[in-house]
């Protein structure tokens, strides 16, 4: 066994570097629509992370993502624009993350008293609360029709500016093109952050508050302390996202932030995969860019009107949520730990199938000489 370790560790470290070069190569061939997607796809991914690390690997349920997606993405929006502090862009990034992480901490103490639907209910009044404010703070967040997103510049390079002088092997780097890598560090931070999580103490810890807090409780954990740590992190995590979401935008409007919001981000973790952070990527991806690439190919779909029709035939979006709706039924009924586990399962099939080498003939060994007789000895 700790002969293939080595070779393990060393396909698996070429598999990364692998996609990784894979997922850099995008701007260099797609146009701007599908360059959208994959940031949308890669914010989204970031924001179910961390509802992954609060759902299902604490068992905490919530409904109000979306609000601490709103901290994050007004949060920046305020502090590096005018009106507003005109902080750097970077340091305003920072602390909209921090803003947000602080916006769950003064929520943990409900968190860490109250569990399940009940809890569940508690963040639907966050959702409510933060639209009511977003649409009454005018000065802060603009009103109804929100307010502009400062680009993120760090030293003499902008992201997020369509500067038609910057060029990297030939191919003119936009705004998406920028955001692009911003989204894949972003993610990939992310990414390895919350693996450790899960991986380490902290992440055990979690495991065994869901399964039982009286067992956790008995084997030393401190389950008040857990769960709002838990409910803190998801809430950075998702103020991240909404950063990210903001400069993608580059403006943020209130009816975005809705309580639709916080129900695609469970439909995210549900479809992808409890307490899984790849199957929450991959929920992500599927539920962000499902709609998007519905309404672009509307006229090519039967059934499904084009934006803007007044026909009565069904939208993109809703046709969309129809869609993910029916994945939700059918991985409840059929694949309860969502694509991530049919991922898992279908690799260790073909594992299996693969034709083994056979093991060559043992060498016949040479045959031992008899051992020579020993004298008896006679007793004095």
């Amino acid at each position: 066994m700790s002969d293939r370790l080595p070779g393990v560790l060393t396909r698996r470290r070429a598999s990364l570097l692998l996609l990784a070069v894979v997922l850099c190569l995008p701007p260099f061939y797609l146009d701007a629509f599908w360059l959208r997607i994959g940031l949308f796809s890669m914010a989204a991914a970031i924001g179910a992370v961390g509802l992954a690390l609060l759902t299902g690997t604490a068992g905490q349920l919530s409904l109000g993502h979306a609000f601490f997606l709103a901290v994050g993405a007004y949060g920046y929006a305020w502090l590096a624009g005018e009106p507003g502090p005109g902080l750097p862009p970077a340091v305003a990034a920072l602390l909209a993350v921090l803003l947000a992480g602080a916006a769950g901490g003064l929520f943990s103490p409900v968190a860490a008293r109250v569990k399940g639907i009940y809890l569940g209910i508690a963040t639907l009044a966050l959702v409510f609360l933060g639209h009511h404010v977003l649409l009454t703070a005018d000065s802060v967040t603009g009103g109804f029709n929100g307010r502009s997103v400062p680009p993120l510049t760090l030293g003499d390079f902008t992201f997020g500016a369509d500067d038609p002088e910057l060029t990297v092997l030939g191919v003119p780097f936009g705004a998406e093109e920028r955001l692009w890598f911003l989204g894949l560090a972003l993610f990939a931070l992310t990414w390895f952050t919350a693996r450790g999580l899960l991986r380490g103490r902290p992440g055990r810890a979690l495991s065994a508050l869901r399964d039982s807090e009286t067992a956790a409780a008995v084997m030393g954990v401190d389950v008040a302390r857990h769960r709002s740590a838990a409910f803190v992190v998801s809430s950075m995590y998702a103020g991240l996202a909404g950063v990210l979401l903001a400069l993608a935008f580059r403006r943020v409007v209130p009816d975005y932030f809705s309580l639709a919001l916080s129900v695609d981000y469970l439909a995210m973790i549900v479809i992808g995969g409890l307490g899984s952070v790849a199957g929450a990527t991959a929920g992500a991806v599927f539920v962000t860019a499902l709609p998007l690439l519905m309404t672009r190919y509307a006229d090519q779909l039967p059934l499904v009107a084009t934006p803007g029709s007044t026909e009565g035939a069904v939208g993109p979006t809703e046709a969309a949520r129809y869609l993910y709706g029916a994945a939700i039924v059918l991985v409840l009924l059929y694949a309860p730990d969502g694509l991530h586990g049919l991922a898992r399962r279908a690799r260790d099939r073909v594992r299996h199938r693969r034709p083994r080498t056979p093991a060559p003939d043992p060498v016949p060994s040479p045959p031992q000489p008899a051992a020579a007789a020993r004298s008896k000895e006679h007793t004095p």
